[in-house]
Order: structure tokens, then C-alpha cells, then sequence
């Protein structure tokens, strides 16, 4: 049941969401087939928008849009720093809700990190001030805004002395790395991974966590990868360019993030009982005697603290990149951008 909240004192304090007829912002580039949305509640705020699935990357807007409804069991979180991936346009939950409804005009971004500004009826475990991050629901508003309403059970507290834009790059890389090693994989100590994109955003949290947990790490990407991936845990590297793949040997987990010829050339490797995990699409070849699985990332706000945790404690390092503006999110999604580290954008400066 969606209930209305009324802006609270905190949010008044910490910046009133901006009113219909203020403008974009200083600084803000629309594209030119970009208008403002409708003026439909009394406060708006800045938020990259898609409305049109044809127009693809030239239909990201930055746009008035209505803040946000915390509906029960929902916060609203004031957001500082924001994630997305890349591929979100041809997700179908940012077009339609569940139902199958059109939902646009769509908030991209899913991962979240700032501070608490209102409670929905119900919420409990959070309070208003709060810092937290987290992920928001694939088939609502994301992040790529100035205020997003989120589950309460999604979101982790977040530690004074972690930056809001390192916390920004963990919740998906994070939960899919430890999902895909430890729930799916099954891997322990004494076993030996695979792990293919070890220097990306998922690949490199993953090579860390299981660096830990007493594996031996094989990583694999291109020849520049090289370093980042042994700087990170990794014991082999194997430059997929040049190296065979085959010279990783028998393993008992393969951990893939690139999909195509690779996982398929890598269900030979499993070795009997292992599991060969991906998050790109459903493997084509299974392994002769073991186990295939594809999976989605899951909420999870427990082990979302206690990968913060870790990074509090320095035994984890998400790899953050190029740190943009919200009026620059757009540029961000152009194909065939290849940066070292994870692309952030940054709502409000300083904490």
C-alpha cells in the first residue's frame, strides 16, 4: 500500500528536493530531444531518464522528475553516490513493472550509497540520517537521481570512514561475486577457481574473496589485465589473446563473466563434481560431470554488511574508476567504453 510522506525536517536540512520551474541545475547538458517531464507533483528532482526503448542511448535525459513515494517498508534514501551497468537499456524491467505494465519515464541505476531521508510506514531497522547502500529493485526507479525510494531490507548501514563512491561500486559486484563463488560455486578452501574477467568489477572482487577464502586463483582478461589481477590475489594469469585457455588445467570452479566461446571452451575444464558458474547467459555446454548455473544477482543485506566490512578493514578494494556528475551519466553508457575500475556517478559532493 503506497503512503503518502510529506518531506521531512532532515530533508529540508540536507537539501529540499528542488521545485517545478528551477531548471536543470548549473552545468546540466540536455540532449536535444530530451523535454521535462510534465509537472505532476509540487517537488522535483534531477534524475537520468529513459522514455523512448528505440532512441537507445540518445534518449538518456537528465529531467525533472516527481520525488519519490516511500511506499510501506520503503525508504527514501538521499542519494550521494550511484552505480549502474551498462547494459540496463535492454533490460526488460527498465521498460515494464512486473505486471508487465509500461513504466516509463524509467530511473536508470540500481546501486545506491547516501543517507536516509524519510521512512515509509512500517520500516523498521533504519532511521532518518542514516548513511546506507544498496540495491534497488530491478523493476522500479533506480539510483541515476537525486532521491530514490528503496526496500528497507535492501539496504546495509554504511560506515562513517567508507566513501560514498566506493560503496556505490559494491553492492552488485560484491553480492555477485559471493553468490557466484560461495552460494553457487561451492568453493572452500584447498579448491582451485577459474575466475574469466578477473580485473572487471565483479571479476576483481571476486578474485580477492576467493584469494581469502584459501583457493588458488587463475585469472583470466586481456594482457593489460595482468597486473591488476595478480595485484589483487590472483596466482596465474592467462592473457586470453594469447595464452591457450587450456592451460588452466582441471579446476573446481569456473567463474565466468564473459560468456561466448570462453564459457563454452571452459565447461571442459570442470573437473568431475565441479560447477561452472556464469552470469551472462545460460551456458550452451555443460561440464561431462559436473554442474552449470546462471544466475542473477539477489539482495542480501546481511552479507551486504559484511562486505563493507571488509572494505572498512582493507582485506577488500572495490576498483572505482572515473567518478562523473549526474549531468554526465549519460556519456557514461557509450558502447565500447573500456576504463580501469567502475564508473561512479557522484550526486553530491563530499559527504
Amino acid at each position: 500500500m503506497a503512503v503518502a510522506v510529506t518531506v521531512s525536517a532532515f530533508s529540508r536540512a540536507i537539501g529540499t528536493p528542488r521545485r517545478v520551474g528551477a531548471g536543470p541545475g548549473r552545468g546540466a547538458r540536455l540532449h536535444s530531444s530530451c523535454s521535462m517531464s510534465p509537472p505532476r507533483v509540487r517537488t522535483v528532482m534531477r534524475a537520468i531518464t529513459v522514455r523512448d526503448r528505440a532512441a537507445g542511448l540518445a534518449g538518456l535525459c537528465l529531467t525533472d522528475e516527481p520525488y519519490p513515494r516511500a511506499a510501506e517498508n520503503d525508504v527514501v534514501v538521499r542519494v550521494h553516490a550511484a552505480g549502474f551497468i551498462r547494459t540496463e537499456l535492454d533490460w526488460p524491467g527498465t521498460w515494464t513493472d512486473r505486471a508487465g505494465r509500461d513504466r516509463t519515464p524509467s530511473v536508470l541505476g540500481h546501486e545506491v550509497s547516501g543517507v536516509v531521508a524519510e521512512l515509509g510506514y512500517g520500516t523498521t531497522g533504519l532511521t532518518v540520517g542514516q548513511r546506507v547502500f544498496g540495491l534497488t529493485d530491478w523493476a522500479r526507479n533506480g539510483s541515476l537521481a537525486e532521491y530514490v525510494a528503496v526496500e528497507a531490507r535492501n539496504l546495509a548501514p554504511l560506515p562513517a570512514d567508507v566513501d560514498h563512491a566506493v560503496a556505490a561500486a559494491l553492492p552488485i559486484a560484491g553480492l555477485t561475486a559471493w553468490q557466484g563463488l560461495f552460494d553457487h560455486g561451492r568453493l572452500v578452501a584447498g579448491q582451485t577457481v577459474l575466475i574469466h574477467g578477473s580485473a572487471g568489477g565483479v571479476g576483481s572482487i571476486a578474485v580477492q574473496l576467493a584469494r581469502e577464502a584459501g583457493a588458488r586463483v587463475i585469472g583470466t582478461g586481456r594482457a593489460g589485465d595482468r597486473e591488476t589481477a595478480l595485484g589483487l590475489g590472483a596466482h596465474v594469469f592467462l592473457d586470453l589473446q594469447a595464452d591457450a585457455l587450456e592451460d588452466a588445467g582441471q579446476v573446481d570452479v569456473v567463474f565466468d563473466g564473459i560468456g561466448g566461446d570462453v564459457l563454452d571452451r571452459s565447461a571442459a575444464l570442470v573437473r568431475p563434481g565441479g560447477t561452472l558458474v556464469t552470469i551472462v547467459a545460460p551456458p550452451a555446454v555443460r561440464p561431462p560431470d559436473g554442474k552449470a548455473i546462471f544466475f542473477v544477482v539477489e539482495p542480501d543485506r546481511a552479507r551486504l554488511a559484511d562486505l563493507v566490512r571488509r572494505v572498512k578493514d582493507g582485506r577488500l578494494r572495490p576498483i572505482v574508476g572515473a567518478v562523473r556528475t549526474l549531468a554526465e551519466a549519460p556519456s557514461a553508457f557509450a558502447p565500447g567504453r573500456r576504463t580501469a575500475g567502475k564508473t561512479i556517478i557522484r550526486v553530491v559532493e563530499g559527504d
